[in-house]
């Protein structure tokens, strides 16, 4: 009986997986036609922007010709959605290169930075907030909520200013100007990414240490964990066996939004410290109107984002057998 409960039980959860990443995937689709009818109704084009305002009618269509602009919307879009799938977004209309390999110089830049905040954040945030939940209405709880609310208040802009005031202009401890490249050692290129890794660890934490608080205590009101209390169980073990399987739905997917706006939500922490990233790349495909860039950019991160929540479901799925009930 054990046995035909634990494959049903295993039974549920492909069928719920599959269930989450077809959905992604039509999500994903929808995605793409919301980003190619927005991107073509961006003002200008990027006929006229590498010819410039001294350009005459017959240059502007003799290149949007050239560049393909001229055709049917429904055309553009499959033939583009085409290239996404098979690997070829297209070639970048300034920069005059095939787009992955435009994008194939900024990825590694913004997977790195998200994955050093990541390593800082994630550990600082868990801390925080089941401490704050395990002194739920004490002094620490309440300093604690203090600081996480004054650090999700405080918008990245201003973060990032006092930051170059502080560690750049007064303390002169660090540049600042992100500083990555290929040949520097790890030393330099942390030095370089700290003020970057700094402002986004300031926003991140905040939010996933209250997301974790609210989760913990959802959980410590609970008969088990009552019972466990009164079995005399050490209150970090409840938290840690007994509390943390059953939270850890609400807790993986905070991580995976605060994640996802890593990647792609950054764009103002990368203008700001001129770091190579790609959420600074497509600002730039923005403003030169490069629009197989642009789309090809926004694809990614709204991919980066479905895949880290279809990754946060099947972890909170395998981790709580009462989801796989449901």
């Amino acid at each position: 009986m054990a046995g035909a409960s634990s494959q049903g039980g295993m039974k549920a959860a492909l069928i719920l997986i599959g269930k989450r990443f077809a959905s992604s995937l039509l999500t994903l689709l929808l995605v793409s036609v919301t980003i190619f009818i927005i991107a073509q109704l961006l003002p200008g084009d990027a006929a006229q922007e590498a010819l410039g305002q001294s350009a005459t009618a017959d240059q502007v269509a003799a290149l949007r010709h050239e560049m393909g602009l001229d055709r049917p919307a429904h055309v553009r879009y499959v033939s583009w959605l085409t290239g996404m799938v098979t690997g070829d977004p297209g070639q970048s209309m300034v920069a005059n290169m095939p787009v992955a390999e435009v994008i194939s110089t900024r990825l590694p830049n913004s997977l790195l930075l998200a994955a050093l905040t990541a390593l800082v954040a994630i550990p600082v945030a868990l801390s925080i907030g089941i401490g704050s939940a395990m002194n739920r209405g004490g002094r620490i709880d309440r300093a604690l909520n203090i600081v996480t609310l004054s650090m999700v208040a405080v918008p990245e802009f201003l973060v990032a200013t006092i930051a170059v005031l502080i560690f750049s202009v007064k303390l002169r401890w660090l540049p600042s100007i992100a500083m990555a490249s290929n040949d520097m050692d790890w030393g330099d290129y942390l030095r370089g990414v700290a003020m970057p890794i700094l402002t986004l660890c300031v926003i991140v934490v905040a939010q996933m240490a209250r997301m974790t608080r609210a989760a913990v205590i959802d959980q410590m009101d609970r008969p088990y964990v009552e019972m466990a209390v009164l079995k005399g169980v050490a209150p970090v073990r409840v938290v840690l066996k007994h509390i943390m399987p059953n939270a850890i739905a609400p807790i993986v997917n905070a991580m995976a939004l605060s994640l996802s706006y890593l990647l792609g939500g950054a764009v103002i922490v990368e203008t700001i410290f001129n770091y190579p990233g790609l959420a600074s790349l497509m600002v730039n495909a923005v403003t030169s109107r490069d629009m197989p860039l642009l789309q090809a950019c926004a694809m990614i991160f709204c991919a980066a984002y479905l895949i880290l929540m279809l990754i946060a479901d099947v972890t909170a799925i395998l981790a709580n057998p009462r989801l796989r009930a449901q």
